[in-house]
Formats: C-alpha cells, structure tokens, sequence
C-alpha cells in the first residue's frame, strides 16, 4: 500500500491542526483554538507534540504588548502528512467493494 500510516495524525486536533497548516502558511494560538474549540492546555499538548515530531515550527512575537504566538507546516510535515493522506486514500481505495 502507498503512503505511510503516522501515528502522530491518529489524534483529530493534530490531524486537523495540520490540515489548517497545509492551506496556511501560518497560523496563531488564538484562531487555533478558537477553529478547533478546544481548551488552551489540550491544544498545547497536541502542538508540542507536533513540534517534538518537527512537523510544525513556532515563531513568538509581541503585537503591540501582547505575545503572539504562529505556527507553520515544515517541509517534513507537510510530506510527512501527505504520505499519511495517500495512506488513508488507499485504504478507502482497497476497501470500495
């Protein structure tokens, strides 16, 4: 089978965490969780987890006084999330009667 299953998509918030990053060049903590509706330690989990993986990269700023903090797709993560894409593909693929 084409593709590669990755465990680190296995969560919904990660998987959806990085759809968003594959059609945005960045995006903040803020409109993430605002999107995901989810809690700020939970979302903070799930985006550790994808920068431990180097899937995503973080960039803290200030706008104006206030912390701001974006996140983008590296080029691993983007392929790495397109081999997991391919690999469900071929999975519904193989399983169409």
């Amino acid at each position: 089978m084409k593709g590669n299953y990755d465990k680190a998509f296995e969560n919904v918030v990660r998987l959806r965490v990085m759809s968003i990053l594959m059609v945005n060049d960045e995006f903040d903590f803020n409109s993430f969780k605002e999107l995901l509706d989810v809690t700020d330690g939970n979302l903070a989990s799930h985006l550790k987890n994808l920068e431990k993986q180097e899937y995503i990269s973080v960039a803290k700023s200030f706008l104006g006084r206030k912390p701001l903090t974006n996140y983008s797709a590296t080029a691993q993560g983007k392929a790495a999330f397109q081999d997991h894409l391919e690999f469900l593909e071929n999975l519904i693929k193989e399983n169409k009667p």
